[in-house]
């Protein structure tokens, strides 16, 4: 019973984050198929790469430090953020390759997702391990579904916004901003360990980490109102071309979207995801070079071509 109430514990609050993150990605909702696979890359794989580079870090650490109280705190203070951020955000180097990986929110939601996965199971461990009485339980739960865990989101989410914004720009730019977004992360990882091993500096890092969580919300919110910047600007010259009738331009870009009545109800769904993804292929279409950028190019000629199909289909006039 302890362990199915410790297993539900950690994983309601982690997943409703992840719908929650997943919803909040207003205008370009990643699969959840795929938001999915990177919560559970975080749940199980992370978590076996990071205990095995841990333990291999700790053997090599304890040929030069003998006293294990010590070799303890190195471990939990620099092994752990530097070993548990490069098997998380690992992942997201094999997310980021998909075409449906577009901007730094997409680089939140799945880096985010790693990050949950990760704290389920950590918190799952801890709580079976260290909940010895029903209050040290319940204190250790809240605690680790309110701040642990939520960090190994903050963190694996701002290496994620890194790979996001750095996607569509130069060489240089795609290897220092991933190095710097992950020492950013290891960093924040590191303040929140070492300032909660000890109880006289404790308040500062659930301040830290309040103030941390404060500005990644405040950077996620920006970024979902840029993608609604892009989808007006990108979407403008498709009223000029006859592709987007004017009146829909800023219905798209708003929640009224989702309403009934300003666009045939059969075909307001998929037109929806065609304007938006038109949009979006169309600014990545400015960014890239090569093969790259003709696949985008093929993108906005289909997607252009879909909607005016939508329209003729329904009856109804684009232009």
């Amino acid at each position: 019973m302890f362990i199915f109430i410790s297993a539900l514990a950690a994983i309601i609050p982690m997943s409703a984050y992840l719908v929650f993150i997943w919803w909040l990605d207003k205008y370009d909702r990643e699969p959840f198929k795929l938001v999915l696979q990177n919560y559970l890359w975080g749940a199980i794989g992370a978590i076996i790469f990071a205990v095995l580079g841990s333990i291999i870090f700790s053997t090599i650490l304890s040929e030069f430090i003998s006293n294990k109280d010590e070799l303890n705190y190195l471990g939990t203070i620099v092994v752990a953020p530097v070993v548990e951020e490069i098997t998380k955000g690992i992942f997201l180097l094999i997310t980021v390759t998909n075409k449906k990986f577009d901007n730094i929110t997409d680089g939140i939601v799945y880096g985010g997702a790693i990050g949950l996965g990760f704290g389920m199971t950590e918190n799952f461990l801890y709580f079976i391990s260290y909940g010895v009485t029903m209050s040290d339980w319940i204190t250790i739960v809240i605690i680790r579904t309110l701040f642990s865990a939520v960090m190994h989101c903050v963190t694996t989410a701002t290496f994620g916004a890194f790979l996001g914004y750095a996607k569509f720009k130069g060489a240089a730019h795609k290897i220092f901003l991933p190095v710097a977004g992950l020492i950013i992360a290891i960093l924040i990882h590191f303040s929140w360990n070492f300032t909660v091993s000890y109880q006289s500096t404790a308040i500062l890092g659930f301040l830290f980490l309040g103030v941390t969580i404060i500005i990644f919300i405040a950077i996620f919110s920006a970024s979902v109102m840029n993608e609604k910047k892009i989808i007006i600007d990108e979407l403008l010259p498709e009223v000029a071309l006859g592709i987007i009738p004017n009146e829909h331009l800023m219905i798209l870009c708003s929640t009224n979207r989702n309403h009934r009545g300003w666009v045939d109800e059969n075909i307001r769904k998929p037109y929806i995801k065609a304007a938006t993804t038109l949009a979006f292929r169309k600014r990545q279409m400015q960014s890239s070079k090569g093969h790259s950028k003709e696949f985008y190019e093929s993108e906005v000629n289909n997607y252009r071509q879909f909607i005016k199909n939508l329209f003729a289909s329904s009856g109804a006039v684009n232009a």
